[in-house]
């Protein structure tokens, strides 16, 4: 059976700490003027950064939310009041592309990442990810924090890439899943996991893991985050604007310097 995020010691204070690293959830109160922009949780820091410097430049406000790309898309289709939307994976973008819910002409594949196993910083782990790698010996009866495998895109791309390599097997009774990535990252920074499976851009934004080793690009789907504006958008001009500017060479400098790979041709 797999472990809930919440059963594991000392949980409830780190959910805690997990919700603040965030910003305000999907369905909070949102700034009537500027752009709201709901983004996978992978986005927080590099997104934050882009926003300043598009105010600084505009004079803009941005409202930024940050959620599993699941929570976040389930949100959009109940109504939630979003200008622009960007998933970690196609899926859920095609998901409320097929309920008709964003402008199709607006939407692009802006950018690519890694999935990686990190472990506490201060940890002896070693290992080179391959096939049939023993993941579970690692473990050593403790649990590999993923985001939540059957929906958040970081645990689905961490899931498959342990089928492919042939150990999801061992290790699926022994994963302790959280809302996000943010989530899973923490776990493993506070010590409450001995391993888990990130972006390789969230674990640079994490000095409490370290990089045990990156899973080969073979063994998942790549990893693409689309965006686009919304059908309802409130802001509609600013967030294609806003858009715009994650696809400028400014945006582009900050994406690649947080370790993402840039995808969309620079305006």
């Amino acid at each position: 059976m797999i472990v809930s995020f919440r059963t594991l010691r000392g949980l409830a204070k780190a959910a805690i700490v997990a919700a603040a690293i965030l910003a305000q959830p999907a369905g909070s109160v949102f700034a009537d003027d500027g752009v709201t922009v709901f983004a996978a949780a992978s986005l927080k820091d590099v997104l934050g950064e882009i926003s300043t410097a598009w105010k600084a430049e505009t004079g803009k406000e941005t409202t930024l939310s940050f959620a599993g790309s699941s929570a976040l898309a389930k949100q959009i289709e109940e109504g939630a009041p979003a200008d622009l939307f960007i998933s970690a994976d196609l899926k859920w973008m095609d998901h409320i592309t097929k309920a008709d819910l964003i402008r199709t002409d607006s939407r692009v594949n802006l950018l690519g990442n890694r999935i990686v196993l990190v472990a506490p910083k201060d940890a002896a782990t070693t290992a080179t990810i391959a096939d049939g790698f023993p993941l579970a010996d690692l473990l050593a009866g403790g649990h590999l924090a993923m985001a939540n495998t059957d929906s958040v895109p970081a645990g689905t791309y961490g899931k498959a890439a342990l089928q492919t390599l042939g150990v999801w097997d061992s290790v699926k009774d022994h994963v302790a899943q959280a809302e996000n990535v943010r989530a899973a990252l923490l776990l493993v920074s506070r010590g409450e996991a001995p391993l888990g499976i990130v972006y390789e851009t969230d674990s640079r934004a994490d000095a409490g893991v370290k990089v045990v080793d990156r899973f080969p690009e073979s063994s998942h789907p790549a990893i693409v985050y689309p965006a686009a504006v919304l059908k309802e958008a409130k802001n509609a001009d600013d967030a294609a604007a806003f858009l715009a500017y994650l696809q400028g060479a400014k945006a582009h400098a900050i994406f690649t310097a947080a370790g993402f790979t840039v995808l969309a041709k620079t305006n």
